[in-house]
């Protein structure tokens, strides 16, 4: 409790401060740099970041967060990226090496490569830790496992870390929630599939939970003009296979596909919008081929049978209906990783009960007591009610 009633004394600070320079209805915590900017003075500083974290000028212009910290004097030591790299284009999976950024000269630690935690020689000549990446709302999208590791590691090296942070393009809850025997890089924490929480939320429950520890208090600087519910439309693609808001808001109900033969248009120009396979009879087709960010893409060159759901309109939730109907075409060895499958759905519970013919009410019945439980939990940490 001791490092939650220290981070309340820090969100105070920020809660009820003018918008500053932010000219947008919807401020992200980044956005609020004359308002935090007092904090890194005199301070070594290490940054969690990639593409998405920049902030919006007066005009409208996206700067990176480094260019403008390092614009303003602050002692900006290193950067250190997730997965896809500090310019977001290594596809999925893809290792990314440690290099030196060509425009600040700054060192790029990856988190994606030899190591996805800091490791402490990075972290010795460091005062604070700013940790500022857009999330989707996905427990298995690894920013959240990277965060974790962060926060680990600020505790273990005693820094301190600043949370920045951005609202939830995906803000509901559902799913099922991660049972820790199928814990992994895209399942760090025990929440449900959809989390229904911020970054700088989850902060905050990870930490009051004691999913991690940290010596100092957590310093989260939180959005303005948002709220739970409220929908977000995204500025920069967060990733390279979510190039847009609609492929955002299909990315979790789709995802668990990776673990499957069913294509979801990677190595096309509609990746996590379509899902398809040779074999399924629906009417869309389309055919994968290699693309730089996907350069072996599930079933290049092969043409696939299924849905076009680019059309559906806004999908709130975790959709069942695609994956039961690839099972209903497919049969019981649609799934092909079994381990993987299951530890995108934290359980194999859901494995097991999609091929045991289950239908879709008694699945979705099967979470309720576990995300009651979650939700009363998560009250503890909301930041925007």
């Amino acid at each position: 409790m001791k490092n939650i009633s220290l981070f309340w004394s820090f969100f105070l600070m920020f809660a009820f401060i003018p918008l500053g320079m932010c000219a947008q209805s919807v401020c992200a915590g980044a956005d609020r740099i004359e308002e935090y900017l007092p904090i890194l003075e005199g301070k070594r500083v290490g940054l969690v970041v990639n593409q998405t974290s920049v902030i919006a000028s007066p005009d409208g212009v996206l700067v990176p967060l480094p260019d403008s910290l390092l614009h303003r004097g602050v002692d900006v030591r290193c950067i250190m990226a997730p997965e896809h790299g500090y310019y977001g284009a290594a596809g999925a999976g893809e290792h990314v090496s440690t290099t030196d950024d060509a425009k600040t000269g700054l060192k790029i630690y990856s988190l994606y490569g030899k190591t996805r935690k800091p490791q402490p020689e990075w972290m010795k000549d460091l005062d604070i830790v700013v940790f500022d990446i857009q999330d989707v709302g996905a427990r298995f999208y690894t920013y959240l496992s990277t965060m974790k590791n962060v926060i680990e590691a600020c505790g273990e090296c005693d820094k301190q870390l600043m949370l920045l942070d951005r609202p939830n393009p995906n803000d509901t809850i559902d799913g099922p929630v991660l049972d820790m025997r199928f814990s992994s890089f895209v399942g760090a924490v025990p929440v449900p599939l959809l989390h229904g929480c911020t970054l700088g939320e989850l902060g905050q429950m990870i930490i009051g939970e004691g999913w991690a520890t940290i010596t100092q208090p957590l310093i989260v600087v939180p959005c303005s003009g948002w709220s739970h519910g409220q929908e977000y439309s995204c500025p920069i693609a967060p990733s390279p296979n979510l190039p847009n808001d609609h492929a955002i808001n299909l990315y979790p109900s789709l995802c668990l596909f990776e673990g499957t033969q069913v294509s979801v248009g990677r190595g096309t120009d509609s990746p996590f919008e379509i899902y398809g396979h040779p074999a399924m009879r629906d009417s869309y087709s389309f055919t994968p081929r290699p693309s730089q960010s996907n350069k072996s893409p599930l079933q290049n060159g092969k043409k696939c049978n299924g849905e076009n759901l680019k059309s559906a309109g806004n999908i709130s939730g975790f959709r069942l209906e695609y994956l039961l109907n690839a099972h209903r075409q497919l049969g019981n060895g649609f799934i092909t990783s079994v381990s993987f499958f299951d530890r995108l759905a934290g359980t194999d519970a859901l494995r097991k009960q999609i091929l045991s013919g289950m239908k879709e009410e008694d699945i979705r019945a099967s979470w309720q007591e576990e995300l009651a439980a979650y939700r009363q939990m998560r009250a503890k940490y909301i930041i925007y009610k």
